[in-house]
Parts: C-alpha cells; structure tokens; sequence
C-alpha cells in the first residue's frame, strides 16, 4: 500500500486529514502529517489520529502500528492556536494505550511537551541520535499534567523531575536512558527492522494478551489520575501566566518572569 491522504466529508464540507497512512506486510504506519504547524496538537490532529487508530484496531489485516511523522519534528506540543480539548486528548493517550496491537514510535526529528505523551504512550519507541526531546511546559506557565499518565509509570522519576522543572532540552541516548525511549541509533530504521520482524513473527493473539499485561500499570494511572490532570490541565492554560507564556513564545519573546 502506498502513503494515502484520504479526504472526509462532514456537514458539505471537505476534510483533508493531516494523518498520513501506508501499509507493508501487515504493518500500518500512521504519519504525523502537518509539517508547517511542526505537528503541533491541534484539535484536527488529535482526532484524525483518533480515528486511524481506531480503524487500525478494528482490522484484522493490520498486526501492529508504526507512528511516526513527516517534515524535522516529530510533534512539537500542544497547537497553541488550536488546541485540542484535553478530554480529547487524555482520550487519544488511553487509546494508544489499550490498543489491541502494538503501536511502536519512529521518530526522525525533535519532540517537545504533549508529543513526548505520545512517545510514552506507544508500547515501543526509537528515535534516531540527531533528535532532541523537552519538556517546555514549565516555560510557558503550564506544567506536563496529562502526558504524566503514560509517562510516571514508564519512565525513570529523577530524570523526569530534572527535565520537567527545568524544560532542558537533552538527547535521544538520554531519552533512552530514562525509559522515554526503547532504542536511539543513527539510523532509525535499522533500529527497528528487528522489532519489526518480531512483531509480524508474533500471533495477534498474543500480542494482545502480552500487550494487556504489559499495560495494566498504565491504565491504572488513567482510572485514577486522568479526571483530576485534565481539570489541572484547563486550569493552567486559563491562568494569566499560561496567557503571558504563550503570548510571548508566539510572538518570539522571554515572559515576563524570566530573570
């Protein structure tokens, strides 16, 4: 199957999703598709993802997905100009979450904030050595609030309380090395030609199943946290300091309290 960018139709209008698809051997690589908004997360992208993912899970032909993206950044947070509903999006992580298959990230690019929700949200992810990864939250008056629910059971705690209060920007071993990441090599796709091959060697049953297990923690988080981090999400984005932070990185500025 060839890379396809199927139009909706809704209400006399046409969509065009800013979800890229192909699919070899029984393998669906979904595409972040939106290159100039850097694949921010925005309300079209969310659901878009949404719904690939949920057709990806209902078809029996598809063994595993590969997330991954087009243009140098994998996804670079929240679209601050249209953002997506957070219940949407806490809805989007579980998804990736409970999928019956294995979802594996392929990152070729940076990642920043809500994108590295998605990173830990995917059962495997591999990035090549030339991407970054930030958390920038704390740097526009928000904090990681909802990409915490994939993230605290995954990854390691003190790594996580250094770039989270810090918002440094640091490497794909790095990332591998706190559990963010699963693998970094210089070419990304070697890295993945293994897992791959395991995968497609697998049954669906059990990858399901092993999936399952693998996965009980992290949907524990989101039975207790979600509803709590997605009021502190909406809460935070409202606040007079979020308003100074995003006004400033829109218009290319420090806020008002750096010192």
């Amino acid at each position: 199957m060839t890379h396809t960018t199927p139009a909706t139709h809704t209400a006399g209008t046409t969509h065009t999703t800013v979800i890229g698809r192909a699919r070899e051997r029984g393998v669906e690589t979904l595409s972040l598709d939106s290159p100039d908004t850097r694949n921010a997360l925005s309300a079209a992208l969310v659901g878009d993802l949404a719904d690939a993912l949920t057709e990806c899970g209902e078809d029996p032909e598809v063994r595993a997905v590969v997330l991954t993206h087009t243009g140098t950044t994998f996804c670079a947070g929240a679209d601050l100009r249209d953002p997506p509903d957070p219940e949407a999006f806490v809805g989007l992580l579980r998804q990736l979450v409970e999928l019956p298959k294995p979802v594996v990230a392929r990152v070729a690019g940076h990642v920043r904030a809500g994108g590295l929700g998605l990173l830990a949200a995917c059962d495997i992810a591999a990035a090549s050595t030339t991407s970054t990864f930030a958390f920038t939250e704390v740097r526009i008056g928000v904090a990681p609030a909802v990409i915490s629910l994939p993230l605290l059971p995954r990854t390691d705690p003190r790594a996580l309380s250094r770039y989270y209060l810090t918002g440094e920007r640091f490497d794909a071993p790095e990332a591998a090395r706190t559990g963010l990441l699963t693998a970094a090599g210089d070419d990304v796709d070697a890295v993945l030609e293994p897992v791959l091959d395991g995968l497609r060697r697998s049954a669906p049953q059990g990858l399901a199943e092993t999936k399952r297990l693998l996965t009980a923690r992290v949907l524990e988080t989101f039975d207790r946290d979600a509803a709590d981090l997605t009021a502190l999400s909406a809460r935070l984005f409202a606040s007079p300091q979020a308003r100074e932070g995003m006004t400033a990185f829109l218009e290319r500025r420090d806020p008002a309290w750096v010192l």
